[in-house]
């Protein structure tokens, strides 16, 4: 039966209770049968995204546009899993902390499922965002500081509500691992995915669903030069103070599941990478010069991509680049 247990000291808990990591400290991993599945009654109509081919710079790739789902970003992938789960399990009431994009799918997913949501925001978050947020009528408390200051601040909120958070609730990657399975159904598996990382959602979900397939690409992870924690780990550099970003959506200072995934990135024989503010903003502008509008984090993953092919790659080598993000997301 599905269930969680910690990582650490293998303790199982079940996936309605309170308790959002082990008491030992450890985070929790999901355990499922081999033939069990998610009860999928809650929908927003959720669609397969493209995936285009384009050149950039003289670099033949592959966008998947993974901003095309209901509310706007990849996030919706988690969001779908955990909130039919919970929905399953008869929970009325969540808690989730963001910087956005978590926070509009997890309400829109609430929205449609009939559960009250409440979203813990930074306080700088943008206002294209808290917008989106409250039309799902949602209930935003916004928290003055980083977005870590925000983590922090809904913990508290967690020990008497539902915490649906996409960091520490494993059933979150159980959702995106399926943008993995989309891109093998598309094109196969690729040579490279290129992936911004911020709490690693994205990069977990990839890393999951293309282990289960049975062949990893490369894993290359994206982060900012104002915000690089897992690159500075995996580099064994000094992480030194976080500076504010224009890739606000991954702008995490300590994520929780570090770990994972520089084992993840380990395991693909992948690369990290870190780009600053002006190639981010500069890849986002490319892509809207061809007829694609992303915010301004999804230009990340681009930056990181042009960066890391800067001195050339074999034209024979397929290499994803996922869009994380729409435009209006302001």
């Amino acid at each position: 039966m599905m269930h969680f247990y910690c990582s650490q000291c293998e303790k199982n808990y079940p996936i309605g209770g309170l308790d959002y990591q082990c008491e030992c400290g450890g985070l929790f991993q999901l355990y499922k049968e081999k033939d069990e599945k998610i009860t999928a009654t809650v929908s927003l109509g959720e669609v397969q995204t493209p995936v285009i081919k384009r050149k950039l710079q003289g670099k033949e790739i592959y966008l998947k546009l993974d901003y095309m789902q209901p509310t706007g970003s990849f996030k919706d992938r988690g969001a779908f899993a955990v909130i039919n789960k919970l929905k399953e399990l008869g929970i009325t009431e969540v808690v989730e902390d963001s910087s956005g994009n978590a926070g509009a799918a997890f309400a829109g997913y609430c929205a449609a499922a009939g559960i009250k949501c409440n979203i813990y925001l930074p306080e700088s978050t943008s206002l294209g965002k808290i917008k989106q947020i409250n039309a799902y009528k949602a209930n935003v408390v916004r928290v003055p500081g980083t977005r870590d200051d925000t983590a922090k601040a809904i913990l508290k909120a967690a020990q008497t509500t539902y915490y649906a958070s996409h960091v520490y609730n494993p059933l979150f990657f159980e959702g995106t691992k399926s943008l993995a399975y989309e891109i093998y159904e598309q094109i196969g598996i690729p040579n490279y995915i290129v992936v911004p990382a911020g709490n690693g959602t994205m990069l977990l979900g990839v890393y999951k669903g293309f282990k289960e397939i049975g062949q990893l690409p490369r894993i290359i992870v994206v982060q900012s030069k104002n915000c690089a924690p897992i690159f500075k780990k995996f580099k064994n550099q000094p992480v030194g103070k976080m500076k504010q970003t224009v890739a606000e959506g991954i702008a995490i200072q300590e994520p929780k599941r570090i770990n994972e995934m520089i084992d993840a990135i380990n395991d693909s024989k992948g690369d990290i990478i870190a780009v600053d503010d002006d190639q981010v903003t500069k890849a986002q502008e490319m892509l809207g010069e061809m007829g694609i509008y992303v915010e301004v984090t999804s230009g990340a993953a681009v930056a990181g991509m042009l960066e890391y092919f800067k001195d050339g790659h074999d034209d024979k080598l397929n290499i994803v680049v996922p869009l994380t993000g729409m435009g209006l997301k302001k």
